[in-house]
């Protein structure tokens, strides 16, 4: 697909009767602020930002929204469903726009649900049920989510679990046993892990260190 953002020019003087007319315009100009974008950045209340020159035709801005919004990460159909809804572009120009992205590829909700597990799961050891509602929050179908999740099954969860408690398990040293189980085993819940398994895994890494943990489940 080629990328094609029109943008109109600004009325007015050529530069050599510009900076003629009007000492220091140059300067000025240069720092004109960026075509509309999206968050910060994006030169809203700038000086010159509502001079900016952008597409007139609610298609051309929207397509210019989401291209931008494209090149800095991926988004979810819904992330730019709302962007555009911000940028007040009509609901069927949004629509058709958001469509003909999908067709061409540019929005994948799933290829963003199954990147985003294997990031999030390696890069912060989040669990399938974390993982679920960051993406559901994102606007993924659940469909689509539950099988984004499905690539992780409950050996590689355990296996990352325990990872976390071992990288965790040395700051809690000098801790009484029964707060060393509350911390580690409360880490592991935040991050989605089931309760059974949760404490499953401390036992385990307590009784590895020589603690005595037969009542961990009265003390949690």
């Amino acid at each position: 697909m080629t990328r094609r953002t029109e943008w109109a020019e600004p009325d007015g003087p050529g530069p050599e009767r510009a900076r003629s007319a009007r000492p220091g315009a140059q300067r000025a100009g240069s720092r004109r602020a960026g075509p509309e974008g999206f968050g910060d950045g994006d030169g809203a209340g700038s000086p010159g930002a509502e001079r900016d020159p952008a597409p007139q035709d609610p298609a051309e801005r929207a397509r210019a929204i989401c291209l931008r919004l494209l090149t800095g990460t991926p988004r979810t159909r819904k992330q730019l469903a709302d962007a555009l809804k911000k940028r007040e572009i009509p609901d069927e120009v949004a629509e058709e726009v958001l469509s003909r992205f999908e067709e061409v590829g540019l929005i994948n909700d799933a290829a963003f649900a199954d990147a985003w597990v294997e990031s999030r799961h390696h890069g912060r050891g989040l669990a399938r049920r974390a993982l679920a509602r960051e993406l559901r929050t994102k606007g993924v179908d659940s469909a689509v989510v539950d099988e984004a999740v499905g690539q992780l099954d409950s050996d590689q969860e355990e296996e990352t679990a325990r990872e976390l408690v071992a990288r965790r398990l040395r700051s809690t040293r000098g801790l009484d046993r029964d707060r060393r189980i509350r911390r580690l085993a409360g880490m592991l819940a935040r991050k989605g892990y089931p309760e059974g398994m949760a404490l499953r895994v401390v036992r385990q890494a307590l009784e590895a260190e020589g603690e005595t943990a037969d009542d961990l489940y009265e003390t949690f």
